[in-house]
């Protein structure tokens, strides 16, 4: 699904985020991107869906390479992609429904196929009683799952996630990650970047570690060595 062969991302103030980094990720997998910060992690994640390019290497996701893509298309790229963030990014101003609608009203949607969706996202992350509220009135747990809903609202092939629990209390933490293992075992694949060593060492999903830019391991139901 995505191979990455010999990456290097070295920024305009001369900081090399990743080097040579190769990485294959197949269809349906979930993985862990573990490592100190600033190991490239982010920087990996935000090649995937083009808002980095790299300095040297090769992207392929799903058969097209995104070093060649051309800017018209990386809309239809992010399209097939979900994006789940540590500080949640919603807009204060709209709903629940709203801001789970705005992610299809920004690809073309009619307001059939918004009507028809949304429920079904809201009620897949337990969220159907919530559709109105505004997210100041909602507990961070509850923003990160609408923050879910809006993710896969699109049906993504894939599903970025960084740092998801950074601002989560460990039993909301596991809630998330419980709903998003219920999401991978339907075949979303996830990536997800992550410094809770607790949720690594007991989900055992495949782990990739980086330090200092370089994958320096990549284990199958791996743990977080550094902290376990």
């Amino acid at each position: 699904m995505i191979q990455l062969s010999g990456v290097t991302k070295i920024y305009p103030n001369g900081v090399r985020a990743l080097n040579d980094v190769s990485l294959r990720i197949r269809k349906g997998e979930f993985i862990f991107l573990v490592g100190p910060s600033g190991a490239g992690k982010t920087t990996l994640m935000k090649l995937l869906y083009r808002e980095e390019f790299p300095t040297k290497g090769q992207i392929i996701f799903g058969g097209k390479s995104l070093v060649r893509m051309r800017p018209r298309e990386i809309p239809y790229l992010r399209r097939s992609i979900g994006m789940i963030f540590q500080d949640f990014r919603l807009l204060p101003q709209k709903t629940v429904y709203e801001n789970v609608a705005f992610a299809l009203e920004v690809i073309g949607a009619s307001k059939r196929e918004i009507r028809r969706a949304v429920p079904a996202v809201l009620e897949m992350v337990g969220l159907s009683d919530k559709a109105g509220v505004f997210p100041a009135h909602l507990s961070g747990g509850e923003q990160q799952r609408v923050c879910v809903a809006r993710a896969i609202v699109n049906n993504p092939v894939l599903i970025i996630a960084d740092e998801p629990t950074g601002n989560l209390d460990p039993e909301t933490s596991w809630e998330l990650m419980k709903l998003l293992d219920d999401i991978n075992l339907h075949g979303t694949t996830i990536i997800m970047a992550t410094h809770a060593w607790d949720i690594v060492n007991h989900m055992k999903k495949r782990v990739v570690e980086l330090v200092d830019g370089r994958i320096v391991r990549d284990e199958e139901k791996g743990v977080y060595r550094h902290e376990a």
